[in-house]
């Protein structure tokens, strides 16, 4: 236990009440200091928005490398040697096989596939009234990422199904955290098990980290593990920033309005969604060296938590509406809830395209988006957002087939 005169907390940052709604627990540290010490948990909490940029931006300090999850074995045993814990020249080396099919000229090639997948899927569910958006976002996210993958059909239930469990892993020893255990082993050692040269599709992403394998560019045994890390976060992180989106969007008639009219573009609306309710709520890190966040001191060796999820809610940053939701406003894309620095979220661009197209053609089919009943939370140890999300939209009835 380290003994410090800093600011410290007892607060549970995982305790159910606080993951259903994290953002009062945020205020009270933030305004505690700039790092204040978990006690439970053994970690600096940083959630002030200028603080977990410059952490973010300065790895060769606050490294991921064995620091990444709050536990020792999920660093050592479970996240060792993937993309997501790799560090420096490792970290480099295992992002670049994918760089090119993840950069904005890409996403153009892919867009009327998406855009012809999100008509399709925004009419079926219009049409049948009250439906679970938490349903629909995850058929659409889900399928592309298979798709874009090359991965068999059989491998999407388990890639649904377990998913969460991963992101579980992050968190403390908690609960939670020893039952996500188990189904995140077996999620990897079936993978392990059911992707390979001959079920992957030629000309996919994961045939692309075959190639990169064959050139030794990465290690055969590196595939897996990066094809898990891409597809997981992938899927997981846009599913619930786009449910957020919906979310806000049917508690905020005037802003469905006006995406509906064109005077609001669906980027912004994600923006602004994922700003203030981060997918991903926050990571770790290790301090490399004795270093100071805005004057409180760390210790090499300590853990630091960097909070997505609080540093979107910074009223030094986004001011006295900072807990408002108000899409387009200034600089409403520069929040952290996909990282920054080297370690920003690779597959931005792609979740960019795909929730701008589903919201856009949702508005273009339905001319009013309702809630429809009582939303369900689904409680993870970083990951935020819902279970269940009925809502209803009213057909446009002069729009009934894809465009």
């Amino acid at each position: 236990m380290t003994l410090t005169t800093e600011p410290s907390s007892s607060i549970d940052l995982f305790a159910d009440t606080v993951l259903d709604d994290p953002y009062p627990v945020y205020e009270v540290l933030r305004r505690m200091g700039p790092a204040v010490w978990l006690e439970r948990h053994e970690a600096w909490f940083v959630g002030r928005y200028e603080d977990v940029k410059a952490a973010l931006s300065r790895p060769e300090i606050f490294s991921s490398d064995d620091g990444i999850a709050l536990t020792t074995d999920a660093n050592r045993q479970f996240l060792n040697g993937t993309v997501l814990a790799a560090h420096g020249m490792r970290h480099i080396q295992l992002r670049r096989p994918l760089s090119q099919q993840l950069t904005p000229r890409a996403m153009k090639f892919l867009m009327p596939e998406i855009r012809s997948r999100a008509a399709r899927l925004a009419a079926e569910y219009i049409s049948r009234g009250t439906f679970d958006a938490v349903e629909l976002v995850t058929e659409y996210v889900a399928d592309h990422a298979v798709n874009l993958m090359g991965l068999p059909e059989s491998a999407r239930p388990e890639l649904v199904a377990r998913a969460a469990a991963m992101f579980d892993m992050f968190g403390p020893d908690n609960a939670r955290y020893r039952e996500a255990a188990p189904i995140a082993a077996a999620m990897m050692t079936f993978l392990g098990t059911e992707v390979s040269r001959d079920t992957v599709r030629s000309g996919s992403w994961m045939h692309a980290l075959y190639q990169a394998a064959d050139a030794g560019d990465i290690a055969e045994d590196d595939v897996v593990p990066l094809m898990s890390a891409y597809t997981t976060a992938g899927m997981d992180t846009t599913i619930h920033g786009i449910t957020a989106a919906l979310h806000h969007l049917a508690h905020h008639h005037r802003y469905y309005k006006e995406l509906r009219a064109g005077r609001l573009g669906a980027a912004a609306v994600f923006e602004e969604a994922i700003r203030l309710d981060a997918p991903i709520q926050g990571f770790g890190r290790r301090a490399r060296r004795d270093t100071r966040i805005d004057g409180t001191r760390i210790r090499a060796g300590e853990r630091v938590w960097l909070s997505f999820g609080s540093s979107g809610r910074d009223p030094r940053r986004w001011g006295s509406f900072a807990d408002t939701f108000r899409p387009g406003r200034t600089g409403g894309d520069l929040h952290l809830a996909l990282g920054f620095g080297p370690h920003a979220c690779a597959g931005r661009h792609l979740a960019l395209a795909q929730a701008s197209s589903l919201l856009d053609a949702l508005a273009h089919y339905g001319t009013r988006l309702e809630p429809a009943g009582d939303p369900v939370r689904a409680r993870n140890n970083i990951l935020h957002g819902w279970a269940t999300l009925p809502l209803t939209i009213t057909p446009d009835r002069r729009r009934t087939t894809p465009p």
